[in-house]
């Protein structure tokens, strides 16, 4: 599959200086992943001044699998992977991945429990230690994902991405105390890391480490969804005489972290800003530009608006139905019968959702981590709106959008309703902005309020 040629300012950011850091953002369809993609080559080519070895940071394998499918011709030379599989590579280069040190997702929960009950023992009662156990799971996660090492910076530090979380400052000595009990007992049972904490003990490893650098420049598509600690160790896998290109578009950023260049590492003399959309047509679009002027958007540093796009077509199709099986039943039928002819993926908020999808749908590709091919042409894909970053399709379908699951019940749980707001607000635009002609919208009961209201910008019927 081509890609297409570079027009105008894409041409200038493919071509950039083979150094230092350079940032690039763009709305949805405006052709970052096809720009990383050619910068990773023209990186890689001989003949370009500054070139060497690089390396291409995908999202998730899903998007590494896509990327390779698109552009095998162009990327001989370019490794393609997403953060943890370079990560772990590069601990294991070190020494530092012996046996299975990194502590399975489904054991996490348990030890933190734990931990959270070993510190209250210490502690005269209080109700902060009634809280969710999934709140000190999302705190400890939070702290992994921000390399805060030690408890000043815990006390210090801002809390955007956590804001509604509701944790005074006060009580930060305390959650620090189970943070480090709960290190201690991940430690007892053999585990030296969990997948939030392995990107601070790369940017660790690399302080520590003169040897010469593996790549000479990195190129990071969909780099919105990175941590601040993955993009710190990321721009010190580089030499001073390389180059990280960072490609992303804030909209989408789904997980909260609202970074500044500075705290990711990254120092670029300019920022790049691309509006134009490629992908979708008006009428999505324009769905798309209302999603982002959400009250959830509000005071977003960097947002990139996009500008019209040319590609007329109908508007977004939302149904409302009374029965969750009816619904799903004529998301199914739909599906199956726009596939004959057009690429259809249907995107849920939860693993749970795509499953019971994906189990209606013989057949039908599943865009989970152990995808490791892509293919081409007509077909039906289920997965999460997380696992579509990235991607596009002729049709997109995005179901239970009610008020009672979007935003989703165990967000507002874990992060309180402002935070829940924002990240799944984020993650409707990654589903409106994946369609390229054709976007279907449905719920049972209730809609959203987290979709815009002006009813001109949808076909509504009832199901």
């Amino acid at each position: 599959m081509a890609l297409p040629d570079p027009v105008g300012r894409q041409r200038e950011v493919v071509y950039l200086p083979a150094q230092g850091h350079q940032v690039v953002l763009g709305t949805a369809g405006s052709g970052k992943t096809s720009m990383a993609v050619l910068r990773a080559a023209v990186l890689s080519t001989a003949a370009f001044p500054g070139s060497g070895k690089t390396l291409l940071i995908t999202f998730n394998k899903t998007l590494g699998s896509y990327i390779r499918f698109l552009a095998a011709d162009v990327l001989r030379r370019v490794t393609v992977e997403h953060f943890h599989l370079f990560a772990r590579g590069y601990l294991h280069s070190c020494g530092q991945m012996n046996g299975s040190p990194i502590l399975p997702t489904n054991r996490y929960r348990a030890i933190v429990q734990r931990a959270v009950t070993h510190v209250a023992a210490r502690h005269v009662s209080h109700s902060f230690f009634d809280r969710p156990i999934s709140f000190f799971e999302e705190e400890i996660r939070w702290l992994s994902q921000h390399g805060i090492v030690s408890p000043q910076d815990y006390t210090s530090a801002s809390r955007t991405g956590r804001a509604d979380a509701r944790l005074v400052r006060s009580l930060r000595p305390t959650m620090w105390q189970i943070r480090e009990e709960y290190r201690k007992l991940r430690d007892e049972v053999g585990y030296r890391y969990d997948v939030d904490d392995i990107a601070v003990a790369v940017v660790n490893a690399f302080d520590q480490d003169n040897q010469p650098r593996l790549y000479k420049h990195i190129v990071i598509d969909e780099g919105q969804d990175l941590t601040p600690a993955m993009l710190r160790a990321l721009s010190k896998a580089v030499p001073s005489d390389g180059s990280l290109t960072f490609f992303g578009d804030v909209a989408q950023q789904i997980y909260g972290n609202q970074m500044t260049w500075r705290s990711a590492g990254l120092n670029p003399p300019k920022i790049w800003y691309f509006e134009e959309n490629y992908r979708n047509t008006k009428a999505i679009a324009n769905l798309a530009v209302a999603v982002s002027r959400m009250p959830y958007y509000a005071g977003e540093a960097d947002l990139v608006v996009p500008k019209q796009p040319a590609a007329d077509g109908p508007k977004p199709t939302l149904v409302r139905f009374t029965e969750e099986a009816k619904e799903i039943s004529f998301v199914v039928d739909r599906a199956l019968r726009l596939s004959r002819t057009r690429s259809v993926a249907i995107l849920t908020r939860t693993r749970a959702q795509a499953r019971i999808f994906a189990a209606r749908l013989t057949g039908a590709r599943q865009l989970t981590d152990s995808l490791t091919a892509w293919r081409d042409g007509p077909g039906i894909s289920t997965g999460t709106l997380h696992s579509g970053k990235g991607l596009e399709f002729d049709v997109v379908i995005l179901p239970h959008l009610s008020d009672a699951l979007f935003p989703h019940p165990l967000a507002i749980e874990n992060d309180g309703f402002a935070d829940a707001t924002a990240t799944d607000g984020r993650l409707l635009y990654v589903g409106v902005t994946r369609a390229k002609t054709n976007l279907l919208l449905t719920y049972c009961g209730e809609k959203t309020a987290l979709l815009p209201l002006d009813g001109s910008l949808y076909t509504e019927v009832t199901g």
